[in-house]
């Protein structure tokens, strides 16, 4: 009688299909825990943080250099409206396009801020401009063009306002600052 001691050595097909199975469904659970449009959406929504934040730091400065006086442009906002802020004065309708996207409308089609002295002044380095969510914003310097995703109001009190017109992360409330 002879034994056969001649056994090829490796996986059998069944292992490699359960190896793969396992793999792939531990790859499929790490992809939901991690959600990137979510991450993608807080991303963009702390960068709008910052922008609010910086146009602010940039308004106040100049009022401090100024003697308390705002740049002109703001001191000429009416109390209580939403203004979009821009990049020079070139943009002066469609200023409420984004309506749609934004937390808090701009109050007119003709409601832009030009802050281009804070630019021009060294206050900001240049115009922020918000992300692109549902709005692919630009500087606002052109006549046709939507914005920069930031508006500006005043209350009665002098105190400014700046928002974000987006946040689109869903716990996130409405991106502001005021001072």
């Amino acid at each position: 009688m002879s034994t056969n001691t001649n056994f090829k050595q490796g996986f059998t097909l069944v292992e490699l299909l359960i190896v793969i199975a396992i793999v792939a469904i531990l790859v499929a659970v790490i992809f939901v825990a991690l959600d990137p449009a979510t991450r993608f959406s807080q991303a963009r929504d702390a960068v709008r943080q910052n922008d609010v934040g910086e146009i602010l730091s940039a308004i106040k400065l100049y009022q401090v250099d100024n003697g308390g006086d705002h740049l002109a442009s703001i001191a000429a906002l009416t109390p209580g409206d939403v203004y979009m802020a821009v990049n020079g004065a070139v943009m002066t309708t469609g200023c409420d396009d984004g309506n749609l996207s934004c937390d808090t409308d701009v109050t007119t089609d003709t409601a832009c801020v030009n802050i281009a002295g804070l630019v021009t002044g060294g206050y900001l380095a240049s115009m922020p401009v918000s992300p692109s969510g549902d709005v692919a914003w630009d500087d606002g310097s052109g006549a046709a063009d939507d914005g920069s995703g930031y508006t500006l109001s005043i209350d009665a009190n002098g105190i400014v306002a700046v928002r974000a017109c987006e946040s689109e992360y869903a716990n996130n409330s409405e991106i502001q600052i005021s001072r």
